[in-house]
């Protein structure tokens, strides 16, 4: 029995965060060092972004400023709002985007009514309030009020993985369950001014956004494009804990995002994938055990394009050079990479020999929108989706890093109807 991801939508805030507006208002702030300036000109520059989305409308740099909680915009000055009022907004405009992504999935998705759905898991790690978010979708949706509700909360950037992975053991033990997964994070409510490298890396990132989608047993509608969740994976890396980390403080929640992150994720990546591929019966053949306790990753993940070059290269031990020449229809064609930042796709890029193309989605989903935590994957895949070129029953992979350093990992097919 194949289960389905389909009619996958998503939805983002009215205001538009101009990164370079942005950097020469964090640059400006009072009791900035020159070292902190200087991190924040770096950091905004070489992001890889050109527009983030945020609830914050003060945030507007035309706002006028009356009752400003979050930004003076007559002396262009960050302010220090507690977590309580953070939170507060969190609660109103969360909800409007839970909603709002809930309803575009189910509106699109031909065939599934309101009261088809039998469950809800909803995912996010910027707020907390209950009822909930998944109590909020069924009363403004229309859902039954016997409609099962879960939350994944404070999970971080890989949340939406577990959340679809969930859904498709709830399918498996019910065939007849129609399962609306929904991630929302408002990351912006948390951006602060700081000299501490790890918070302007954050800054320079995280912004908001939300991405909904619907998983069942039902078949695509003919021409609708979906994809099979075939297997997932969960790795924490032996390195990592303190690199990557997420907390509640007075003035809002804490990220700990250290420029280490991308070196763990170059080194470990490929052991990272190698359960994945082991628990796919396609793609487990290409493996070859590479004498250090770790299995290689061979040809699979190597774009046809790239694999002459690649093969001129000097291979490593456990390198993706090592290669076994598969057949095209057991390559993996897609890969929607969770884009944390540009560094971790530019390592992504280069450590799997991933080809310009294959990277595409993450970088222009990292380009208009920053890093929208979990659910930017969900942003890639439907991306991905929407390329003219993705075709019926190409493989697709889909990554995610979070607080650990967890790596979730998937594999899916795509469906055409």
């Amino acid at each position: 029995m194949a289960v389905t991801l389909r009619s996958l939508q998503t939805a983002v805030p009215p205001t538009v965060l101009y990164q370079e507006q942005v950097r020469d208002v964090f640059a400006a702030q009072p009791g900035l060092s020159r070292l902190g300036q200087r991190l924040v000109n770096t950091s905004f520059n070489v992001s890889g972004i050109d527009t983030r989305h945020t609830v914050i409308e003060e945030l507007n740099l035309d706002a006028d400023g009356a009752s400003a909680q979050f930004f003076d915009p007559v002396e262009r000055r960050l302010l220090v709002p507690g977590t309580r009022v953070r939170n507060e907004l969190y609660i109103v405009e969360a909800t409007k985007l839970f909603v709002e992504a809930g309803r575009r999935a189910l509106e699109s998705c031909p065939g599934v009514e309101a009261s088809d759905i039998t469950h809800v898991v909803t995912v996010s790690c910027t707020g907390f309030f209950a009822p909930g978010p998944d109590y909020m979708l069924v009363r403004e949706l229309g859902l039954s009020p016997a409609t099962q509700r879960y939350h994944l909360g404070f999970m971080g950037c890989y949340a939406a993985m577990p959340a679809l992975r969930t859904a498709k053991q709830f399918v498996e033990a019910d065939p007849e369950a129609v399962v609306l997964v929904v991630s929302a994070e408002l990351c912006s409510l948390h951006l602060r001014t700081s000299n501490d490298p790890d918070t302007i890396v954050a800054s320079s990132l995280f912004s908001d956004g939300a991405a909904a989608g619907i998983v069942s047993a039902r078949a695509p509608y003919p021409g609708e494009k979906a994809l099979d969740l075939d297997v997932f994976e969960t790795v924490i890396t032996p390195i990592g804990e303190g690199d990557m980390a997420w907390k509640i403080g007075d003035e809002g929640f804490e990220m700990v995002l250290s420029t280490y992150v991308p070196h763990i994720i170059d080194e470990h990546i490929e052991s990272a994938l190698a359960p994945l591929m082991a628990r796919d019966s396609a793609l487990s053949s290409l493996l070859t055990d590479d004498g250090l306790g770790f299995t290689a990753l061979t040809a699979a993940l190597v774009p046809d394009e790239s694999r002459d070059a690649a093969s001129r290269e000097p291979a490593s031990a456990g390198s993706v050079a090592t290669l076994l020449a598969p057949a095209p229809s057991e390559a993996i064609a897609h890969w929607a990479i969770h884009p944390g930042g540009r560094s971790i796709l530019d390592k992504t890029e280069a450590k799997l020999r991933l080809s310009e193309a294959q990277l595409r989605p993450s970088r222009e989903t990292l380009r208009a929108h920053g890093n929208m935590s979990s659910a930017t994957v969900l942003f890639v895949m439907k991306a991905i989706l929407d390329e003219p070129t993705s075709a019926h029953g190409e493989r697709l992979c889909a990554m995610a890093f979070g607080p650990g350093l967890t790596v979730e990992s998937a594999l899916m097919t795509v469906s055409v109807g």
